[in-house]
Parts: C-alpha cells; structure tokens; sequence
C-alpha cells in the first residue's frame, strides 16, 4: 500500500482546525464564568450549554469511533447483520429513557457528576467503590476507540499505527486540558458536523462501484454471503436480549451522559437534550448501516483488495475504513477518514474530561480535601486530563484485549452503577450496607459468568452455554442481566434487613461501623427538635393531622421527590429568593 501524502496533510488540517476551536473555546470558558466557579465551568459549563450545542455533544458523545465501526462491522459479518446492530435502537432507548426518567431528578438537586447523589446518600466510602468501574468504563472506552482509530488510519494513509494514535490522543487531551466541557461541546459541534458530511459524501461513490451489487438485492438474497438483514436463531435470543439490556440500561449510567444533563440551563432542557440524542443517534447510524451492508454485497476479488474476503483474512471490524479505502476514490476515502477521525475523538475527549470530573470532585474534593480551593480543583481535573489520556493512549498502544477490557468494564457499570442509581433515586430507605452487598454479589456474579474476550473461563455454567473454538465457554443465558437484578435487589433486601436489626434494638448502634442507619437516623430527629423548638413555628403546623388509614405497598418503598417533577433547579430557586 503506498503512502498517502494527500491523506497526511488533509488528516494534519483537520486537526488543527478541531484543535483551533477547541482553544476558542477554553478562552470562552475564561471570559464567561467568574473566577470562583471556574472548576465547575470545567466540569459543567456553567450550567448555561443550549439547545443546540447540547444537542450536538451528547449526540456526537455515543456517535463515536466504535459506534459507526461497530454498526457497520455488525452488518456485515454473515450470520449476524442488521438484526445483531444493536447500538443504534440500544442507544436511543438509553437515551430517551434517561431523558424520561433521570435526567429531571439529577438536574433539579442540582449535582455536579454523577457521583454525587452516592456519596450524599451512603457516604464517600461507598462512592470511591463506584468510582472504580464508572473510571474503568471510561478509560478502556476511550482506549478502544483510540486503537480502532490508529488502525483505520493505517489502512488508508499507510502511516505508522502508534504515531496516529498519539497524534490523535494528543490532540484531544490538549484541548479537553485547556479548556473543560466548553471545549468538548463546542469541537463535537464540528466533529458531529464532519461525521455526517464526511460518510455521507462516501456512501454513493462506494455504492456506485463495479464490484457491488444492488444492496436491496444482497439484504435478503444470498449472493457473495448470507443476506446482511441477518437473522436471530431461536438458540440465540436470549443473548440478544442480554446485550440490547445492556445497551439500553447500561447506556444512562455514565458520567459521559450526566455531564450533558448536568451542563444544561434547565431540567426541562436536560430532558429535551436528551431526546434530540436519541434522534442524532438514529440519523447518524444509517450511513454506517449501509457501508456495512455496501461491504456485504462486494466482489471483494474484483476489487484491489483482492481474496481472500475481509471476513476471511480477520478483519471485518475495519469494514468501513476498507470500503473508504477500495471503493471510493482517494480524494473520498479522505473525506471518510475525518469523519471517522471526528467520531473517535468526538468520544474520547468525553471520558477523558468525565473520569477527571468524577476523580476531582468526588475522590480529590469530597473524600480528601473539603476545603480545596478552586484554583486547587482546577489544577488537579488539569492534570488528572493529562493521566487518563496518557493512561488510554498506553492501553491502545500495549494492551492486546483492550476491547476485551472495555466489554468487561462496561458490563460492571450496566451490573453495577445501574441498580445502585436506580435504588439512590427513587427506592426509600437503601443505605451504605445495602450499596455494599449489591456490588460485592453483582461483581461475583459477572466475575464468575466468564468473559471470551479475555480468555476467562466461567466458574458458573449456565444453562445453554456452549465452548466456541478456542474452547473457552461462551453463556447463551442472559446471566448479565441476572447479576444486575440480583445487585438491584440485594441493595434493597439488605438495606432494609440492617435497618430494622438496628432499629428494633437486636444490633447495638455500637456495630453500626458506616454509620449508615443509627447515625442517620439521630441526625434526622435532631432536625426534628430542632424544628420544633424554633420561635418561627406556627399554629396550623402544631395542628394535628390525621392519620392514613390506607398506605400502600408502592408508597412506602418508592421515593415520590425522584418523581416530583417540580423544577428546583439552582437557576430558578435563585431566580424566585430574588
């Protein structure tokens, strides 16, 4: 393959030119917020990113370099296809119901990361515990699509593999560095822009070669392989259904995704954005979904590539770079390479900037040093930024399993953090003993499910599970999905099972060692008397109030202030004491 110098220079102009509004808009974030909240400008934005650019940057979030690769490689391969795509709806879904259902509670209490409302409820022990997969998550994220990158490039401009990938991670942590989530938002704004136009501009010319048959043809007819419409074989259903649960679950609790909520003016526009995500993500999915299925239905032997078959020689996760690459002409397949370029990077920055939020604030501020000033934050989310990018551009480079490590860690914030944010929102009554045991019995349970991509053996065999040719086990039960039922419910279950061994008196308070029942509860009738003794009370609140005489079973474990959708947001409580 010959080295391609048009290719080099359109790749160096395209990330001087992200790189250039990315440091217009660090100097926006230093000229709008004052200096005293300059961390949670960082981390944030001020609370003041619109419609628009929100709308831009948490679509361009999901849309990332293993988001398109991914769809398209998941068309294409034979025996999977369209119907094993799963990302797109998975993702949607995730999206609106986040925006129905989370984004309203986390945004009106007006929390900074997504960690907040953990450490608030079960105290900083037990959000340093999920800090753990929430950083794992995010940085063997950003490792997979920094690999997958430095791989794509290689394919089409012949460049050395470990030169693009610390060029591109280069790139994006000096802007994250410099100027936080104002940085981030306003460079996915262009990264989102050159995605659309970038594999737009190459889907008809791929279409259009000699080589490819009509793509209505190959959906359900078998011509160079099996239709790329796919199917689901009956044996297979239930791990379909486990990973589109994972997708869609597993997809609400990132930081990634709260840093968009958080970030916006209201709770009202928190849930808009959202919604308008999901739409994005749609969009964004169908060129993907028909360089997949343009690959499917190639004569890849009359084509430069020759034989044998890109599924044949192991690489049909690299399916749209090789069709950019053989089927489109070079001054195109450039093109195609911003935009995939703009999808990694569209991703990358996100968990970089996220895993930093989520280490200042909630391990550096909250857990060591309460009284840190904000310069002090600053400082520290700057050169954690430069860490975490540093540590996933070393994973992209060294690790041989790195999407191994991101499938595993992702299954822990799906396995994990899911349930615990569901019960921290809107269960009644869970406290730190509960949060323990869910995530000891969740992580046992994924643990032990076994895990391919690692090479990981199963110590549990579930029923269905069968060896593949590596003889390593591969689960057909939804066993993922059982791990986070069973971390959901053990939180409550134990939760409640502490409360009362502590309030009827069959524990002492002296071995409530968290503090997470008796504590609680004296500072709570603390408040009380203090209320009552207060010279501000009146008549009608000394009135008496008659009791309930129906209590249902839904009102006494559901906290009703997650579903109160009045919008208490910082801005408009400020609003309404002036």
């Amino acid at each position: 393959m010959a080295f391609h110098a048009e290719g080099l220079v359109a790749i160096i102009v395209f990330y001087l030119a992200i790189l250039a509004v990315g440091i217009w808009a660090a100097w926006k974030t230093k000229n709008t917020g004052s200096e005293g909240d300059r961390s949670e400008a960082i981390i944030v934005g001020g609370r003041d990113i619109g419609l628009l650019v929100g709308g831009f940057t948490m679509t361009a979030t999901w849309v990332g370099g293993g988001y398109i690769n991914g769809t398209a490689e998941a068309v294409y391969v034979p025996g999977y296809g369209l119907a094993w795509a799963q990302a797109p709806i998975g993702y949607s879904l995730s999206l609106i119901l986040g925006g129905l259902f989370f984004a309203k509670p986390m945004r009106s209490k007006g929390y900074v990361t997504m960690l907040d409302p953990f450490q608030q409820l079960y105290g900083k022990r037990m959000g340093g515990l999920l800090f753990i997969p929430a950083l794992m998550g995010e940085m063997f994220w950003a490792a997979a699509i920094f690999s997958a990158l430095g791989a794509t490039i290689s394919v089409i401009i012949d460049v050395n593999i470990n030169i693009s990938v610390i060029i591109s991670a280069l790139i994006a942590t000096m802007y994250t560095l410099v100027g936080g989530l104002y940085s981030v938002a306003y460079t996915d704004v262009v990264q989102l822009f050159c995605i659309f136009l970038g594999l737009w501009i190459s889907v008809p010319f791929a279409m259009s070669h000699p080589a490819v048959t009509d793509i209505g043809l190959t959906a359900v007819h078998h011509v160079h392989q099996a239709p790329w419409l796919g199917s689901i074989n009956s044996l297979d259903i239930y791990t379909w259904l486990d990973n589109f649960l994972l997708l869609t679950l597993g997809g609400i609790p990132w930081q990634a995704y709260f840093q968009r909520v958080l970030s916006s003016s209201s709770a009202t526009y928190a849930q808009v954005l959202s919604f308008l995500a999901a739409f994005g993500c749609i969009v964004m999915a169908f060129p993907a979904i028909l360089i997949g299925a343009i690959g499917a239905s190639t004569a890849w032997n009359e084509t430069e590539y020759g034989v044998p078959d890109p599924m044949t020689k192991k690489e049909a996760d690299m399916i749209l770079p090789i069709v950019l690459q053989y089927l489109c002409p070079v001054y195109i397949s450039f093109f195609g390479l911003g935009a995939v370029s703009a999808a990694v990077m569209s991703s990358a920055d996100s968990s970089i900037l996220s895993a930093s939020s989520m280490f200042a604030r909630n391990i550096y501020q909250l857990s060591f040093r309460q009284n840190a000033s904000d310069r002090e934050l600053v400082w520290v989310m700057r050169i954690t930024v430069f860490l975490f990018g540093a540590s996933a551009t070393a994973m992209a480079l060294l690790a041989s399993s790195v999407y191994g490590l991101w499938y595993l860690s992702s299954d822990l914030v799906y396995i994990i953090i899911f349930p615990q944010l569901l019960c921290v929102l809107f269960i009644k009554g869970t406290n730190t003993y509960g949060a323990i045991a869910g995530y000891l019995f969740g992580l046992v349970l994924r643990i032990t499910g076994g895990e391919p991509y690692l090479y990981l053996q199963p110590l549990i065999y579930y029923p269905g599970c069968y060896p593949d040719e590596n003889n390593i086990y591969i689960q057909r039960f939804p066993f993922k999905t059982l791990a986070m039922l069973t971390s959901f419910f053990t939180n409550i279950i134990v939760s409640y099972l502490a409360k009362y061994l502590f309030e009827s008196g069959t524990l002492p308070p002296k071995l409530d060692f968290l503090d997470a029942v008796v504590a609680r509860y004296s500072r709570e009738h603390m408040d009380k008397a203090t209320l009552v003794k207060s010279d501000n009370i009146v008549l009608n609140e000394l009135a008496p109030v008659n009791p309930r005489h129906s209590l249902t079973l839904s009102s006494t474990f559901t906290n009703k202030e997650a579903f109160n959708y009045v919008d208490s947001s910082p801005e408009l409580s400020n609003a309404e004491d002036n």
